[in-house]
């Protein structure tokens, strides 16, 4: 497969599952219909289905560039955090607009999804790893 799409097809099985869980989580935390929480979990996730191709290019180019290959916990870790953080600065703001809440309150909102989704970002790349194996990027090289 190649790697645009690898990424496409990466991105949007992310966020199809993603949308399913978001949806009725904010629904519930915030006593919101569930059709303008759904819409708001729509709006997030095409925000991180953007962020997530941009940061996986530059993810993969630098990776490309490692003299190790392959994908360590510690690796995988440092994508997690640099995906994560990353979309917490882009949602905090469209999560206060749309929920009418304060910037912090919306950062303090957001941490309950930041965990959720750290730890889902390494376990469904992972599985999407094993799945659709490894990127040429990461793949390890004989005779090298």
């Amino acid at each position: 497969m190649s790697p645009r799409t690898r990424r496409v097809l990466q991105a949007l099985l992310y966020e199809a599952f993603a949308i399913a869980f978001v949806g009725p989580v904010l629904s519930f935390a915030f006593d919101k219909p569930p059709s303008s929480t759904l819409a708001l979990a729509v709006v997030l996730s095409t925000i991180a289905l953007t962020w997530n191709y941009v940061f996986n290019t530059f993810f993969e180019r630098w990776e490309s560039r490692q003299s190790v290959k392959g994908r360590s916990f510690a690796r995988r870790l440092a994508h997690g955090i640099g995906f994560e953080g990353g979309l917490t600065v882009l949602l905090i703001p469209v999560m206060s607009l749309w929920l009418e809440i304060s910037p912090l309150k919306a950062f303090v909102a957001n941490l309950g999804l930041l965990a959720f989704f750290f730890v889902y970002a390494i376990a469904f790349t992972w599985a999407f790893d094993r799945l659709f194996g490894l990127p040429a990027s990461a793949a390890k090289r004989h005779g090298v």
